[in-house]
């Protein structure tokens, strides 16, 4: 068994056991969704490193007092992220037309509860791992403030937490606008991170230079 199948049955255990809501357990208790599986093992553990503030199929009310299941929540703090899971056969070409209607309104009502809510395509998690990798840390960086080394100087701590806020690799020049610093400054700056291994170049090209936050950086 691999590392990461040794933490994911821990994760789920634990919340089976701590679990005092009979609808819930039952929930737990039957197998992981494929997707969510792989979404775990593909992006979330490599892109996260753990399992903190995460819960699956967690169940809420909508606003007909009906009960719902997300495939994951992320809850830091008691703020509410809902990840959901979409399949291609599922939810595009072979949906009916009552199930695309209440999706729609599954989503709406987490939306209009203040749920920050993000839908990812099973297509994506096994065509596009890296892109929704980072998704992933920007969705977390929505929540939390990501640790840094306390090595890190002050600039190289607030680099850090923009590159992990940031979807897409990034410009110098992004990343001095947001600085209040030059371009030669933000890459004297950007050059040091590369050398601890902390972000990496994602295009070589001089001109068009680019970085993004090493994947397995916590």
């Amino acid at each position: 068994m691999s590392g990461f199948e040794v933490k994911m049955n821990q994760w789920l255990n634990d919340q089976l056991a701590a679990e005092q809501n009979p609808r819930r357990r039952e929930m737990l208790q039957k197998e992981l969704g494929h997707g969510t599986r792989e979404f775990l093992r593909k992006i979330w553990y490599p892109a996260i490193g753990n399992f903190n503030h995460l819960y699956a199929e967690w169940e809420v009310r909508d606003y007909g007092s009906r009960y719902r299941y997300l495939d994951l929540a992320y809850m830091p703090g008691g703020a509410k992220g809902c990840i959901e899971i979409h399949g291609y056969r599922s939810h595009a070409r072979d949906i009916e037309a009552w199930r695309f209607r209440d999706l729609c309104k599954k989503q709406a009502y987490l939306v209009l509860d203040d749920w920050l809510f993000l839908p990812v395509a099973y297509l994506s998690i096994e065509e596009e791992p890296e892109v929704i990798q980072q998704m992933a840390l920007s969705f977390v960086g929505k929540f939390v403030s990501l640790s840094t080394s306390p090595s890190l100087s002050w600039v190289e701590a607030e680099t850090l937490r923009f590159a992990r806020g940031v979807i897409r690799p990034f410009r110098s020049e992004e990343l001095a606008s947001h600085l209040n610093r030059s371009d030669r400054q933000a890459r004297r700056i950007l050059n040091e991170l590369v050398k601890m291994d902390v972000l990496s170049v994602h295009n070589k090209q001089q001109r068009y230079c680019t970085y993004q936050v090493v994947k397995n950086d916590r």
